[in-house]
């Protein structure tokens, strides 16, 4: 008999947490939209991201991350993925730098985020070069 109102006390418990919960997501779905919650679609354009605003880059990184990644012609760039900044002999730099020097300045920022998505790092040899012009 113990066991009969125990198990009648948790499904009554059990009950009234998922009543109290549909009514919180319900509340919670009728709130007006925010514009600041909202998320850069797939049709935007990342390319208009300056670095100024990061949750303009997160957003475009997020996006990016669900596509195909994008190539600059920089496959050979590959063999360097996981290797810290730091780590790169000016030779090896030199091969980031070649393709940077081919680049349009509005394809800089794409190709920092394709990079990132492939795990490789920008030499310190570059990186103050590649910043001066992405903000530019």
């Amino acid at each position: 008999m113990e066991w009969l109102i125990v198990a009648i006390a948790f499904l009554g418990l059990l009950t009234a947490v998922g009543v109290k919960l549909a009514d919180l997501l319900s509340r919670r779905s009728d709130k007006e939209f925010d514009v600041e919650d909202a998320v850069v679609t797939a049709g935007s354009d990342c390319s208009t991201c300056t670095g100024e605003n990061s949750k303009c880059e997160q957003d475009c990184m997020l996006e990016a991350a669900v596509r195909d990644i994008e190539y600059f012609d920089d496959e050979e760039l590959d063999v360097y993925a996981r290797r810290p900044s730091c780590d790169y002999s000016d030779d090896e730099a030199e091969q980031f730098r070649q393709v940077f020097e081919t680049m349009r300045q509005e394809e800089v920022a794409a190709w920092c985020r394709s990079l990132n998505l492939r795990g490789i790092e920008l030499p310190d040899q570059v990186k103050d070069e590649v910043m001066l012009l992405r903000e530019n």
